[in-house]
């Protein structure tokens, strides 16, 4: 038991041992996972620029581009809806090293077909679901490490939190400005290319940057595997999600936002820029100004956020990164008012994926991250398929500035929940006193540990 001096008061905390490398703060391991995330991160944003960018070119049809976007989202929820268990059997390292690999072969195999003259639609379509079916497990093995790479690093997890999502923006930035650039200059499939050589990078580089790691390493049962026993551990991640008010409505304010993002990026977004604005480059652009902002709110939010209550932040962040960009795109045909309203918008995003993920890791055990965590991801990604395929099918029917109106009002509707709900307010009373005090450790800046 460990007891804590602040402000007067005495606040008991149930603890483990803390590790030797934990006082040490070996940052080794942490820096390498962020530099395989950044390069992933960055391939996969290659992918989702050039490969929507292809279609559009070769079929001239926004419900194409949606279709493509479904098949490829749609083997992600059902990764993620049955994947926790795997990876606790397999290990968090294995599946993120064959994720970044089955992808890479999945992209590589697009712009071949192509170049050889046998690439059909249903292939590109078959293809992309490869990719979205290894991209998931990938994406929750190397997230559900990040607490004990923060602890290794004597770093408090909200600061850890702050450097792997602005990693992310950063590959997101990196990844966008790139794309926009090399489609007008390579041309779409040799981008796909390059972005099947990032994941040849990844793999290896987050292989090394875990190795040793207990936590990284297939999970030793005494039970061997079974059908009923693999039931058993899918169904406790959906039950600890049910039962925890707090993450059950994270769940489903995002499972919306997620799909009016997805019909966002994958089909307003591009048809805007291609029929409104200067095509590639200034989609590229859009992208880059929101990635940097996006990048730097994170960065921002990593540094000092600790300071401040995680409820209003987040609150008022969402409801600016909802709405406005979509009144602007529909009212406005040039770049610049667009630009700064996505510049705006990304300062405001940065913070909120540190937030979400601070309070997921203080609430859910380690021993159950990879199936809560692959339970998280599976119910805010099920409308995700469909956000594509609903705004491409809507662009054809009603118009881009009908459609760009009809789903910015109900982003608008989603992202009030947090005011109108109480369970929200928890937000705020989620974490341990070790990770809300000033500091890496608890001994530091006026906490005295006894």
């Amino acid at each position: 038991m460990t007891c804590f001096v602040r402000g007067g008061r005495f606040l008991l905390w149930e603890t483990t041992v803390v590790p030797e490398d934990f006082l040490t703060g070996d940052r080794r391991p942490l820096t390498t996972v962020l530099g395989a995330n950044f390069v992933s991160i960055t391939g996969n944003c290659l992918t989702y620029m050039g490969v929507p960018w292809f279609v559009l070119q070769s079929t001239d049809s926004a419900a194409k581009v949606g279709i493509v976007a479904f098949c490829t989202l749609l083997p992600v929820v059902l990764a993620a809806l049955v994947g926790g268990p795997v990876i606790d059997r397999i290990g968090r390292r294995r599946v993120s090293v064959a994720s970044d690999l089955a992808c890479g072969v999945a992209v590589a195999a697009i712009p071949l077909l192509q170049f050889a003259g046998i690439l059909h639609f249903w292939m590109l379509c078959v293809l992309m679901a490869m990719t979205g079916l290894f991209r998931s497990p990938g994406e929750t093995a190397r997230g559900v490490l990040l607490p004990t790479l923060a602890e290794r690093a004597a770093m408090p997890l909200t600061r850890a939190a702050g450097l792997y999502d602005g990693a992310a923006r950063c590959a997101a930035l990196t990844g966008s400005a790139l794309g926009g650039v090399l489609i007008a200059v390579l041309g779409a499939e040799n981008v796909l290319l390059v972005d099947a050589a990032t994941f040849a990078v990844a793999a290896p580089l987050f292989a090394f940057g875990v190795r040793g790691l207990p936590e990284a390493q297939a999970r030793r049962r005494v039970e061997p595997a079974s059908l009923r026993a693999y039931r058993r551990e899918l169904a406790e991640g959906y039950r600890f999600v049910a039962a925890t008010p707090l993450l059950l409505g994270l769940c489903l304010m995002t499972l919306v936002t997620r799909g009016l993002d997805q019909g966002w990026s994958a089909v307003l977004l591009p048809v805007h820029a291609r029929e409104k604005l200067d095509g590639s480059i200034d989609l590229g652009l859009l992208n880059a100004a929101f990635g940097i902002c996006a990048l730097t709110g994170a960065l921002v939010y990593g540094a000092v956020g600790s300071r401040f209550r995680r409820w209003p932040v987040f609150t008022v962040a969402f409801l600016i990164v909802g709405l406005p960009r979509f009144v602007v795109a529909a009212f406005t045909d040039t770049f610049g008012p667009l630009a700064v309203i996505m510049a705006v918008e990304g300062l405001a995003c940065g913070v909120l994926n540190p937030i979400m993920a601070t309070v997921t890791y203080e609430t859910v055990p380690e021993a159950l991250r990879s199936r809560v965590l692959s339970a998280t991801t599976a119910s805010v990604q099920l409308v995700t398929p469909l956000g594509g395929l609903a705004a491409g099918f809507l662009v054809d029917s009603v118009g881009l500035p009908s459609t760009l109106l009809t789903i910015g009002g109900v982003y608008l509707l989603a992202t009030l929940c947090p005011v109108i709900f109480p369970a929200w307010r928890q937000m705020d009373s989620t974490g341990s006193p070790h990770d809300r005090a000033e500091g890496s450790l608890p001994q530091s800046s006026g906490s005295k540990r006894v």
